[in-house]
């Protein structure tokens, strides 16, 4: 073996240039595809660290049939879950929620909202409200007042210090109503929260609707996302079958069905560009046995058996590729390396935009693994299929012909 990679690797750089414009092109197709993949991987994991951070969390425990059907009849006794959470270790922030629609009205105008009942102190830690007010303050632990989104408290007219009556109904039908100080306006990435959401403190929410102990979900951070599988499994043994335990997956199917469409638009770029490099190098591979015939019937008719031939050309054609997958890659690995670091800005309409939505304003990157050794894979794949045609080349040699070439 060690022979044949040796022999294959001189019969490469017999043809410097040839060798050296197939390795370029491989090289530079490398890079190009190496810092598209790093940006689209980056981006999305801004967004879903965004997405954990601003609302779902990486985990959430409901009562079971909870997520299909969202009623506060569906609600959990916390007292009975809290003990178990506690018990399951990679756990690092829970936030209890109780959450239930109502009629927000302020004067002659009337709402339908979000309640949503928060430990300002645990929620604060996990989704950072308290950055997000632009009026008022945010809650404190014994606050009997509420913050709105920007949008709802713009729609109602309502300014902190002003008042909002919250109409519903409560636990098991009882009726649920409430007059409540607006203490801050905050503002929410997601439009669809800003426009809905009123936020007060958990025990005046238990009061408002009925429903003491009791809580709708609650929300569990653990230290990244390669450690929520495990913290899930622990959940899901640990409370039973009375609970559902649901990742962050499951709760924002819809961003993660938006990164996949995304992802496979990318994967036709990334797919012309490869096919382009293999072009490349089957078009060298073809000039090689086209110019070496006579040298291919000479070693053929002095005895080299013509499955080792094949074998060395092989290695050769896979050499020519790896030459320049390696080199790409390690061209790319510090430029890769300084953009995750230094992120690029983005400016003008399109920051705005960005920061509306919630989302840092730049152009994120990242270095998983996987972006580095799926160009391997894809190379080797290319030049295993272009290695046949030597191969089939060699089989089919006619000695007297190659020597007569």
């Amino acid at each position: 073996m060690k022979d044949y990679l040796k022999l294959a690797w001189r019969n490469l750089w017999r043809n410097k240039r040839r060798t050296l414009i197939t390795t370029a092109s491989i090289f530079f197709g490398v890079i190009l595809s190496t810092i598209m993949s790093s940006m689209q991987e980056g981006s999305y994991a801004q967004y879903i660290k965004t997405i954990v951070n601003s609302y779902s969390g990486y985990i959430q425990v409901h009562s079971k049939g909870y997520w299909n059907d969202k009623v506060i009849n569906n609600s959990l006794e916390y007292s009975l879950v809290r003990q178990k959470l506690s018990d399951v270790k990679g756990i690092t922030a829970t936030a209890p929620r109780l959450e239930n629609y109502a009629l927000a009205s302020s004067e002659e105008i009337t709402k339908g909202v979000m309640v949503i009942g928060i430990a300002p102190i645990e929620e604060d830690a996990i989704t950072n409200l308290s950055k997000k007010i632009i009026k008022g303050n945010y809650l404190s632990r014994d606050d009997n007042g509420v913050v709105l989104g920007s949008t709802l408290a713009r729609y109602l007219k309502l300014e902190a210090g002003d008042t909002v009556v919250l109409l519903s109904q409560g636990y098991h039908g009882v009726g649920a109503a409430g007059k409540y100080p607006v203490r801050g306006i905050i503002k929410q990435p997601s439009p669809e929260l800003d426009r809905t959401v009123v936020y007060m403190n958990i025990s005046d929410c238990q009061d408002l609707f009925s429903a003491p102990d009791r809580l709708t979900s609650v929300v569990i951070m653990v230290k990244n996302n390669d450690a929520m599988p495990a913290v899930k499994n622990d959940l899901i043994s640990g409370l039973g079958t009375d609970y559902e335990v649901m990742d962050w997956k499951e709760i924002n199917n819809i961003l993660l069905k938006q990164i996949d469409s995304d992802r496979a638009s990318g994967m036709i770029i990334k797919g012309v560009l490869y096919m382009i490099i293999a072009f490349g190098i089957f078009g060298t591979v073809m000039m090689m046995m086209a110019e070496r015939r006579k040298e291919f019937g000479m070693i053929v008719a002095i005895g080299m058996q013509k499955y080792k031939l094949s074998y060395v050309l092989v290695l050769e054609t896979i050499l020519l590729g790896f030459t320049g997958v390696i080199a790409g890659i390690a061209a790319s690995i510090p430029i890769t390396w300084y953009f995750t670091l230094h992120p690029i800005p983005i400016t003008g309409q399109a920051a705005d935009t960005m920061l509306q939505m919630g989302f840092d304003p730049v152009m994120s990157f990242s270095m998983i693994p996987s972006i580095y050794y799926h160009q391997a894979i894809t190379i080797l794949i290319f030049t295993l299929i272009i290695g046949l045609y030597p191969v089939f080349n060699i089989n089919r040699l006619i000695i007297i012909k190659a020597l007569h070439s």
